[in-house]
């Protein structure tokens, strides 16, 4: 149900910057175009990821969250594509519970450039292999990804694909910070006591 439903988000203020975003999310929400959120660290991205998937016509569908810079390199890829042994599937990965829904790749400038060679391929094709697999698999997710970096500047440094990075910027969004929206930070203290009371 958690995966279905989402957590509740609100872009929460009245600055015309906030004003701004929440207009762009809700013109993009409906298109199946692929979002790259930037913005620093606790403005709200995933929260206007989250918006973005419950207005589009994939919200009755999951929204998966992976966040690539607390993930094992290791790991990344049976998370991200399931693992299979010589019985079959043993593991589901997060690209087919995003099928028909939304897949958000939080802080994607920290994925291993091998992953990110590999989710290129999925970007194009749409099926990958699991781990340890042969057959293809089909899949059908919007990919939402945000970060807090220059991920314009990791590419032209080598440390992020940049055919990658022009698959993923189709729709740039950008989160403004707390002080770009002083005027809103009154409204934020009252929703967040409240939601502290009724917690």
């Amino acid at each position: 149900l958690k995966l279905k439903a989402g957590d509740d988000g609100e872009l929460i203020g009245q600055s015309s910057n906030i004003a701004q975003l929440r207009a762009l999310v809700d013109k993009i929400a409906p298109t199946n175009s692929r979002v790259l959120i930037s913005g620093p660290a606790g403005s709200g991205k995933e929260v206007a990821a989250r918006l973005i998937h419950a207005r589009s016509r994939r919200a009755g569908n999951a929204f998966v969250a992976i966040n690539c810079a607390t993930m094992e390199p290791d790991r990344i890829e049976s998370e991200l594509f399931g693992l299979e042994s010589a019985d079959g599937p043993r593991k589901t990965g997060l690209f087919e519970l995003a099928h028909n829904g939304t897949l958000y790749l939080d802080e994607v400038s920290d994925m291993p450039l091998e992953t990110q060679g590999k989710i290129l391929r999925v970007l194009i094709d749409q099926t990958f292999t699991r781990v340890g697999g042969q057959s293809r698999v089909q899949v059908d997710a919007r990919v939402i990804c945000s970060t807090t970096r220059d991920l314009r500047g990791e590419t032209e440094s080598g440390r992020f694909r940049e055919d990658l990075y022009h698959r993923l910027n189709v729709v740039p969004v950008r989160v403004p910070s707390l002080a770009e929206r002083r005027d809103d930070i009154p409204v934020l203290v009252s929703h967040f006591m409240k939601r502290l009371s009724a917690a």
